[in-house]
């Protein structure tokens, strides 16, 4: 929770979030037409998406069960009965006038998401509803001195219109809810969650109040394409509505633009109300009525969702919490875990893949999971390397550096390079050895209870080794001849 001080005294926020997250499916929601990004302009529209007359809906069966799977993955009530209605209102990229949603009927009721909060908490937020509806085309401005161009490719895609309750109080906690829901869309396959490509955009509805207190009027913020702008623009807002209040000021309900590029936002129109879009069930769509077994055999099919897999990790690995939630944050991420501790020591694994493997992954241009330089079974490999004492833990840093850059495996670069560890205890007493005779003032100091000493003793040999003795090995010889 963030309480914002005024001049008056505290404030709070209350904070709602409508997410449009674009189902994956070949085909639009009423139409057979395609759906990929990138398309040219205009080269994607049924005649239905252009509303020519005469022209019918039908409805995408891959739609429904997207829906009902995310639905499910959200942990709220599947409507067996639902009914599509029409949204009237203008938008030149809007051919038919109305947009085909649902309003009293929807496919999904509440639900809940837990977030993952970065103290380590979490946090539970319900889901209101989650409804089917299509999406507009798209308005060009940016391409003419005087005319603005219609893309209409997007006309008639399915979204998925997510809604949640009023329950985040801050900025944080929309960034966490934003970063969980498209984590289990993701792992569900039913939205890519690509906020850049436009496939997953937030509405924010914020209002603030004097702890305790009602619910203050809010204003909705649209289409937000970043998590980072979304934070953003609740930090702006709750400021801008704090500073009207406190001058004695009343907040008008309205939809708002946030500009990222200049950070500030304006005001685009009054707030619709329900009644103002005259919603009627769609004459062209009988009701959506769903069989009950389906849904069960759906759910059957889900696969293992972030919050069951985090509790895995944690109690089949052992793994903290804050490193079981980074892990399985991403489906692939998570997959690329499993190989690499599979067999070996699943702390030490988390250690590796959380920071030298994904530091590298952050510095290195265009690499991801897929196309990295060192797959799983390689990372595994130096992961071996470490446990069975070939080389340090200090080594292997210098060794994956080595595997990033050249892309060959732990062993070979060990082998190249000399970096075996010396753990031959022959050889290693010989030095200890040499190194008490020479020193006989150090060895009187730390025998005389300067234990901190042995860090000194140790350090020697592994300048002796160039760094190669095996430092247990070298810490219990040294403690046993020094008595």
């Amino acid at each position: 929770m963030t309480i914002i001080e005024g001049k008056t005294g505290p404030w709070e926020m209350v904070i709602g979030l409508e997410v449009h997250a674009q189902v994956i499916a070949n085909s639009k929601l009423f139409s057979g037409a395609a759906t990929a990004f990138g398309a040219e302009p205009n080269s994607q529209v049924s005649l239905v998406d252009a509303a020519m007359p005469g022209m019918l809906p039908v409805i995408n069966e891959m739609a429904v069960e997207q829906a009902v799977k995310t639905g499910l993955g959200l942990n709220a009530k599947i409507n067996l009965f639902s009914e599509f209605e029409r949204k009237n209102y203008f938008y030149a990229d809007l051919p038919q006038g109305y947009q085909i949603s649902q309003f009293l009927h929807p496919i999904v009721g509440e639900g809940t998401i837990i977030l993952d909060l970065e103290d380590g908490k979490t946090r539970e937020v319900g889901i209101e509803r989650l409804h089917l509806e299509q999406d507009a085309g798209k308005s060009l401005h940016d391409q003419h001195p005087t005319m603005s161009y219609i893309d209409l490719n997007r006309s008639g895609v399915t979204l998925m219109e997510i809604v949640s309750k009023p329950d985040m109080r801050s900025a944080e906690e929309a960034g966490a809810y934003l970063r969980k829901l498209r984590s289990i869309l993701r792992y569900l396959g039913t939205c890519d969650g690509n906020m850049d490509e436009g496939s997953m955009r937030a509405d924010v509805n914020l209002s603030m109040r004097r702890p305790g207190e009602p619910f203050g009027t809010r204003t909705e913020t649209k289409n937000v394409n970043s998590i980072r702008f979304v934070q953003q623009s609740i930090e702006l807002e709750a400021k801008r509505q704090v500073a009207i209040l406190e001058e004695g000021g009343t907040i008008d309900q309205e939809t708002r633009l946030f500009d990222a590029s200049k950070g500030t936002s304006r005001s685009m129109r009054s707030k619709e109300e329900a009644h103002d879009y005259r919603y009627f069930p769609d004459p062209d769509l009988l009701p959506l009525k769903i069989d009950g077994a389906w849904v069960e055999s759906l759910k059957k099919e889900l696969p293992e969702l972030p919050d069951a897999k985090k509790q895995r990790f944690i109690d089949e690995f052992g793994l903290p919490v804050y490193d079981a939630g980074v892990l399985v944050a991403d489906q692939e991420t998570a997959a690329f875990y499993e190989t690499v501790a599979k067999g070996r020591d699943p702390k030490l694994a988390a250690n590796w893949v959380i920071g030298d493997y994904f530091g590298a992954l952050n510095r290195t241009s265009g690499a991801n999971l897929g196309n990295a330089p060192v797959d799983a079974t390689k990372l595994g490999g130096l992961i071996d390397l470490i446990a069975d004492g070939t080389i340090s833990g200090r080594t292997a840093k210098e060794v994956f550096e080595a595997m990033w850059d050249s892309g060959k495996d732990a062993a070979a670069i060990v082998e190249e390079k000399g970096l075996k560890q010396i753990s031959d205890t022959g050889a290693l007493e010989g030095i200890v050895d040499q190194l008490i005779a020479d020193n006989p003032g150090q060895v009187e100091q730390y025998q005389g209870g300067n234990a901190k000493l042995i860090g000194w003793f140790v350090g020697q040999v592994m300048k002796a080794t160039q760094g190669k003795a095996n430092p247990g090995m070298v810490n219990q010889l040294l403690k046993k001849k020094l008595g």
